[in-house]
């Protein structure tokens, strides 16, 4: 079995995942960080306005950044107890139907995503505080669509191949 801390498949796709998935746990951190100088902030006097609109935004995009490493790395929710005596071949028709569920998912997210952030473009939605443009926060989602789509698209190119050779691994 593959190692889960780490992308499978060793080329560009593998380090776009992982550094997009670092990039958002990066944001997080900030998110954090920034919440944590909001309540020490309140506390003297000094709040940071606007910190529930950018921990809004910060944790939806940080969220969609690790959708590819979890495709990547293979872990998203399974249910092996209903898998466990099933043989390899089985194992490798259901990890292909797996992959291909997450490329139709990425796939709708991506285009229902853009229309969206058209829409909030369209009619200048903005926060009520900072006055943040409610678009631009789809832009690194929609990033996180179209890398989870081709993290999608690589494991099943990688689950074609198992199958190919009776379920087994490379």
């Amino acid at each position: 079995m593959q190692n889960p801390d780490r992308p499978e498949g060793n080329g560009a796709v593998a380090t776009a995942v992982t550094a997009w998935a670092l990039l958002g746990s990066a944001l997080l951190l900030a998110v954090v960080l920034m919440n944590v100088a909001s309540v020490l902030g309140t506390l003297v006097g000094w709040p940071v306005p606007g910190d529930f609109e950018m921990t809004e935004m910060g944790v939806a995009i940080a969220a969609f950044s690790f959708l590819p490493y979890c495709q990547m790395t293979r872990s998203n929710v399974t249910a092996d107890i209903f898998t466990q005596r099933t043989g390899p071949r089985m194992l490798a028709i259901l990890s292909l139907l797996g992959s291909l569920v997450a490329l139709l998912f990425a796939l709708l997210m991506l285009w229902r995503m853009y229309d969206g952030m058209l829409d909030q473009k369209t009619y200048d939605y903005e926060t009520s505080i900072l006055q943040i443009p409610v678009w631009l926060a789809y832009v690194p989602i929609l990033a996180s669509l179209a890398l989870l789509a081709v993290a999608a698209l690589t494991t099943l190119a990688q689950d074609v191949r198992r199958l190919s050779n009776g379920g087994l691994h490379d």
